[in-house]
Formats: structure tokens, C-alpha cells, sequence
């Protein structure tokens, strides 16, 4: 049987990666220290199969985490582009020293794939669109910088030490146990929480800042055909191939939840990229990638999850 650890297993896409593993037959490992992670996202997540370790990476001592274990998810991170303005350090040390420890241990283990998480936010604000991964990088903040790392440091330990590694570089990613009611929360669970709520959203700059909103299903698949496609020390952007702009997102939630209630615009946000639109046919030809479940779509499911948790 395929054992896989999953870091992070308490954050939003970290504890959905936790079920899909468990249900396609895998015995799962779970990792978090907690700092970001929140427990109630692995409630009922019962099965035998499936042990929690609560550790922090930046403190190492991951021997008996990784032993026997085929595949590593790595989403454990400090999020959150604002988060890393505020306390840099906290940044680098949970998600470079981190992931240096796990990489390490994950070698000397010797474990068959580690597949990690990076971001859409490495290539900063260039005019170039759609993003592709062979683009000049250029972080713009504290946690870019460390995504970037991250898969870098993966792709070292490809070419050095022959441990099989996979970069995704997410684009902003949505769906059911993201937190909508952190300071730092992502814009898709924030805006749904407050107009749910009947609280007009509060839109930093003008709104024309266009994402690739990316629902999770989709992530979950990229994971599992990134561990186990014969490619390896790659790097693949993870998204939709399309472009939502913050205006247009309240436009839809308004139409989702039968509401009509403006933005109300502030300043532009320090480190905030203007746009994020990825070419997503590098994983599309090498890894089988294939966005199942589009924009629309998502943001329903996402809406009916919030209000189901109240």
C-alpha cells in the first residue's frame, strides 16, 4: 500500500489533499504545527489509515515521520503575500528552514517523490501574460521570495542528491475549509463570509486585478498525477488558463447569492500583483493536467460550503 505524507495537513488545501489521498487507498501521514492550520479542518477524517504528527519543520527531528513513506505532499507554509510584509522572519523560517529540513529528511529516507507546493506569485508583476514557467521570475514580497526558494531548492535536490521532485506553482486557490475570517484570508472566502453577511466587500484599488482563481479539486488532481507521472525536477503552474478580475468577482457572488452589494474600493494593497493568468499546456502534455471543475462552478460550491458551516 502507498503511504504518503501530507505537510500542512491542517491548512485548506493541505487537509482536502488529506481526504483525496485517504479515498483513492493511500495510508496518510498528516503534519502541522498548527501556527496557520486549524484542527477542525481534519474533523472527521477518522480512518484508520491516517496518523497526525504535530511538528514543526523549522525544528527538524522528522526521521520517524518520513520512515516508509513513498510520497511527500510538501503544502505546509506560512501564507499570505501581507503576512510576509508584516513578519518576514516568521515567512523564511516556516517555509525556507522547513522545507530544507524536509527535503533532507525525505532524502536520507528514501522516499520515491516529493511534490511541492509553490506559488503563481514568483513571477511577480510582469506585463507578460499568460504566465509560463520558462518566464524571467521575479518575486515581489517576503513570501514570493520563499516560494521561490522552495522550488528551487526541490529542483537542487533533483539534480544533487537524486531525490524525484515536483514544483506547482499555484494560482490562487479556492474551495470549502478555507478560512474566510483570518486578517490575511484569501479574497473568494472573505467576500462570500461578508456578503453572506450582508457587508459590502472592501476591494483594494480599482478591482481590475485579474486572477486565475483555481478551485481546489483541481489542485488535488495536479498533486496526484505530479507524484506519480514518470517526469521529474520539474516545475508546472497549477490554474484554469483564464482571468477573473476582483469587479467581476463580486459580480458573480452578487448573482450567486441574490444580493446586490457594491465594493468599496481602498488603496492598492503593498506587494499585490495587478494581474495572474497562467498557460497551463507544459502540465496539460507532460502531467495529464486538465482543469475538471471551472470559475463558476467552484465559486457555487465554495458559497454553499460557507453557508453550511454558518
Amino acid at each position: 500500500m502507498t503511504t504518503s505524507l501530507v505537510t500542512g495537513a491542517g491548512g485548506f488545501i493541505g487537509s482536502n489533499l488529506v481526504r483525496e489521498l485517504l479515498e483513492r487507498g493511500h495510508t496518510v501521514r498528516g503534519l502541522d504545527n498548527f501556527q496557520t492550520g486549524r484542527r477542525e479542518n481534519l474533523e472527521g477524517v477518522t480512518a484508520e489509515a491516517f496518523d497526525l504528527y504535530e511538528r514543526d519543520l523549522a525544528d527538524g527531528n522528522l526521521d520517524d515521520v518520513l520512515e516508509g513513506v513513498d510520497y511527500v505532499f510538501h503544502q505546509a507554509a506560512v501564507p499570505s503575500v501581507p503576512r510576509s510584509i508584516d513578519d518576514p522572519q516568521l515567512s523564511v523560517e516556516a517555509n525556507c528552514t522547513g522545507t530544507t529540513n524536509l527535503l533532507i529528511a525525505a532524502r536520507d529516507a528514501g522516499v520515491e517523490r516529493v511534490v511541492v507546493a509553490s506559488s503563481s506569485s514568483v513571477y511577480g508583476s510582469s506585463a507578460t501574460l499568460p504566465k509560463r514557467e520558462d518566464q524571467p521570475i521575479n518575486p515581489e514580497s517576503p513570501y514570493a521570495l520563499t516560494k521561490y526558494f522552495t522550488e528551487e531548492l526541490a529542483m537542487e535536490f533533483a539534480e544533487f542528491y537524486d531525490l524525484d521532485t515536483v514544483a506547482l506553482r499555484y494560482f490562487n486557490v479556492f474551495g470549502p475549509h478555507q478560512d474566510p475570517t483570518s486578517d490575511y484570508a484569501a479574497v473568494i472566502p472573505k467576500f462570500a463570509r461578508m456578503m453572506l453577511d450582508g457587508e459590502q466587500p472592501t476591494i483594494h484599488g480599482d478591482g481590475e486585478q485579474s486572477r486565475d482563481f483555481t478551485y481546489i479539486e483541481n489542485v488535488l488532481q495536479a498533486n496526484v498525477k505530479a507524484a506519480t507521472t514518470e517526469v521529474g525536477g520539474e516545475v508546472y503552474n497549477v490554474a484554469c488558463g483564464g482571468r477573473v478580475t476582483i469587479n467581476e468577482l463580486v459580480d458573480a457572488l452578487n448573482d450567486v447569492l441574490e444580493t446586490s452589494l457594491e465594493g468599496i474600493h481602498t488603496e492598492p494593497r503593498a506587494g499585490d500583483v495587478k494581474h495572474s493568468h497562467a498557460d497551463i499546456s507544459k502540465a496539460r502534455e507532460e502531467i495529464g493536467y486538465e482543469p475538471t471543475v471551472e470559475f463558476r462552478e467552484g465559486l457555487e460550491r465554495t458559497v454553499a460550503a460557507i453557508e453550511a458551516d454558518g
